[in-house]
């Protein structure tokens, strides 16, 4: 199951530096593209986020605009980086 974090799942620092800006505020997937784009393939915090699960692009309902936000699995794997912490 994609949305359960794993314990023994590793995420980076940069990678939970990402999750806690999408869960600042509201992002639109161009803010994000544009702030975290990197192409450096050492690198790939927005790349490697989706591949894991932690986010997705979302549509917003009333307008159709692209947004960023966790998903049940990028919410735990942030909650249990402030729990360590």
């Amino acid at each position: 199951m994609l949305d359960a974090y794993p314990l023994n799942m590793t995420v980076t620092a940069p990678t939970l530096e990402l999750l806690e800006w999408v869960a600042a505020r509201l992002r639109t997937y161009d803010d994000v593209r544009e702030a975290w784009r990197s192409n450096c393939p050492r690198y790939a915090v927005w790349d490697d986020a989706v591949t894991d699960g932690l986010v997705r692009v979302a549509a917003q309902p009333d307008s159709g605009a692209r947004t960023v936000v966790l998903t049940a699995r990028g919410q735990a794997a942030l909650r249990e980086s402030l729990v360590k912490t």
